[in-house]
């Protein structure tokens, strides 16, 4: 009784040792995890001055987008040999004299188009009336309500009362006069300096301050570097080059993409007829900056006045057919020729951030919406404390493929699993997803189950939806056994030049005339695997066979039909069935000594090496021990023999026969009396 209580004693204080060290070890997790408060409070703070002080930063933003945009130029012209005063100074003069240029003949066509304007009056009218009438149901019904309303004004007018005193002398209205006030030079010359005073100041700004960033742009860089990231100079390095080297990039070849689209459109409007088609070709260089609705505007200003100019409907198809053929051709063939999708960002980040910086900015803000979230994406790339912009904004996959699937297994929905598996599927066989992504996945559900966190029902629902993966693949899996079948000649002809390579991982052996059955080690998500192994077994020609882990209880075992089964695979996600492999595998070998028995304990990292395999495979007395899809295929479909069982022969305690006589002796008395 005081061993027992003592017992109890010891247990209770390993019990709260044990919740003592756990709760240790949640503290110092959640003391290890910082807090994300000071980077929300500082990112709302940033976001309040940028808002608040916008006319400080935007000739700022404008600036150093410029300076990323020239930057290059200038480097080149560094390296053919000219000083660094004439490279700066020329690039600037000559990138802001385009500019200028640019700007004059926009202003010069939009004047035009103004004084133009009521020239088109008459033919909108009339295609506007001529919609009014085609859209209406019945011009009858229209002119009966017409009369019926005309009508009911008459019925409705009160009679005017007569009157016998003569008529009043009509009242004489005044007249309007104007009085024009002499306005002096000065003062004419103010209203006009003015409203342009504003604008000039901020060009001038901004070309000052490019100026002086590419001149000192090491020495900017340096600073940079000893303000933010003196302790970490290769990360702070890496997160500039990758910022300069994105903006720029995107910069340069959104300009060669939006020439090779504005250059084209004038041409083709000035064939059509189109009046101002410069001008129109000049706003779509501009306009498509803005990503997503500045090519609707640019196109919406030309079939506007394609509308008006002509009294037909025919110009207004053909320049909305021109414009429709442009951008195809420019987001099928000239955007992924020249840049793809190198920006980073997500198409629905760049929608997000068009928003904000519109928001923060105004127009400019819209126009320099991509380049500076592309700044804010390498800023969470390399700073951890802002990682969350690289997560929202970003168009890099957040999760690994195989914790994607297993999400989808938990959510129950095998649908989308299966799309994903068949975009995975075009640049990779079967094999290889099952033994990189979908038995990954199963391990994953099997740890969480083994720390309590899924429920048996929610196990269930994974095995259920993975099974309709599997049958789901079925068609592909099929498609793949008539390429082993195609390619197996040609496999053979080249083996004699391919014997000095090393053998692909998933180069597996045909399976002709071999029988194997796939059994579930001891829960669903075993029976999972053993189908996903018995599917490939088949697409390597075997007569794949699956049964789940019920089969393995004592009751049912023996009525397994295992005659003429070349293996047995035992598939195993969970680590605790190896301490009762053992006897399931002396009992399948008893029933079928003529075959293969071996287990695939799943594993994605961290295998044995193979001393400790052989010494699993020793103790368990099976026939192979495998961690893997390829090499579970090769030992199923091996040629070997199985091993014989060894019998085992317990050894006798030191007088257990002396013991044994007695009592066999005590047992014939009694009998006998």
């Amino acid at each position: 009784m005081l061993k027992f209580s003592r017992g109890i004693d010891q247990d209770r204080a390993a019990a709260a040792g044990g919740l003592q060290q756990v709760a240790v070890a949640r503290g110092s997790a959640a003391a290890a995890q910082p807090s994300r408060l000071p980077t929300l409070f500082a990112t709302a703070a940033t976001v309040a001055v940028l808002y608040f002080a916008r006319d400080v930063f935007l000739p700022l933003a404008i600036a150093i987008l410029l300076t990323f945009a020239l930057a290059p130029l200038v480097s080149r012209l560094r390296r053919v040999g000219c000083p660094r005063s004439v490279a700066v100074i020329g690039t600037v003069t000559t990138a802001f004299l385009f500019l200028s240029a640019f700007g004059v003949v926009i202003a010069m066509q939009v004047s035009e188009v103004a004084q133009n304007l009521p020239t088109y009056q008459y033919n909108i009218v009339e295609k506007v009336r001529t919609l009014k009438e085609t859209g209406s149901e019945s011009q009858i019904l229209e002119r009966i309500g017409r009369v019926i309303e005309r009508i009911s004004t008459e019925i409705s007018r009160p009679e005017p009362e007569v009157r016998a005193s003569p008529e009043p002398t009509p009242e004489t209205k005044p007249l309007l006069v104007e009085i024009f006030s002499p306005q002096r030079p000065v003062e004419t010359l103010k209203n006009i300096i003015n409203p342009l005073l504003g604008p000039l100041a901020t060009t001038g700004l901004v070309i000052v301050v490019v100026i002086f960033m590419l001149f000192e742009r090491e020495e900017l860089r340096d600073r940079f570097i000893r303000l933010v990231g003196y302790g970490d100079l290769h990360r702070t390095t890496e997160a500039l080059q990758d910022a300069a080297a994105r903006v720029g990039r995107y910069l340069l070849m959104q300009l060669v993409v939006n020439i090779t689209y504005g250059i084209p459109l004038a041409i083709g409007l000035s064939l059509l007829g189109i009046p101002n088609a410069v001008l129109w070709g000049m706003l779509a260089i501009v306009l498509r900056f803005v990503p997503y609705i500045g090519p609707v505007i640019a196109a919406a200003l030309p079939l506007f006045l394609a509308f008006a100019a002509a009294p037909g409907w025919s110009l207004l198809v053909w320049t909305a057919a021109l414009f429709i053929v442009l951008e195809l051709l420019s987001n099928n063939v000239v955007e992924p020729w020249l840049y793809g999708s190198r920006t980073g960002l997500s198409p629905l980040a760049i929608i997000v951030a068009a928003i904000f910086w519109a928001w923060l900015w105004g127009p400019v803000g819209l126009v320099l919406s991509t380049p500076l979230t592309v700044c804010l994406v390498v800023l969470g790339r390399h700073v951890p404390q802002f990682e969350f912009l690289e997560i929202l904004l970003g168009n890099e996959p957040v999760l690994d493929p195989k914790e994607r699937l297993y999400q989808r297994l938990l959510a129950g929905d095998p649908d989308e699993a299966t799309d994903n598996a068949e975009d995975m599927l075009q640049e990779k066989y079967l094999v290889e997803f099952y033994d990189t992504v979908a038995i990954p996945a199963l391990l994953l559900a099997e740890r969480d189950r083994a720390r309590g966190a899924l429920t048996n029902t929610q196990a269930a629902q994974i095995a259920q939806s993975a099974n309709t993966l599997i049958a789901n693949l079925e068609e592909i899996a099929g498609e793949e056994e008539g390429e082993e079948e195609t390619s197996a000649e040609a496999q053979e002809s080249d083996d004699d030049d391919d014997d000095d390579d090393d053998a692909d991982e998933y180069d597996l052996p045909p399976g002709d005339g071999k029988s194997v059955l796939c059994v579930g080690g001891r829960s669903d998500l075993d029976d999972v695997t053993a189908s996903m192994l018995a599917q490939t077994l088949w697409i390597q020609g075997a007569d794949a066979a699956q049964a789940t882990h019920e089969v393995l209880k004592a009751g049912n075992i023996k009525a397994l039909k295992l005659k003429g089964r070349n293996a047995v695979v035992l598939s195993v996600l969970d680590q605790d069935f190896m301490r009762h492999a053992k006897f399931t595998v002396r009992r399948l070998k008893r029933i079928a000594p003529a075959a293969r028995v071996g287990i695939v304990l799943w594993k994605e990292d961290g295998r044995p090496g193979t001393t400790e395999r052989d010494q699993l495979i020793e103790s368990l007395q099976a026939d192979f021990v495998v961690f893997g899809m390829g090499d579970a295929v090769r030992e199923a479909l091996s040629d070997e023999l199985p091993r014989s069982l060894k019998l085992a022969h317990p050894k006798i305690a030191p007088g257990y026969a002396i013991r044994r006589s007695k009592r066999t002796d005590t047992e014939s008395t009694v009998k006998a009396d």
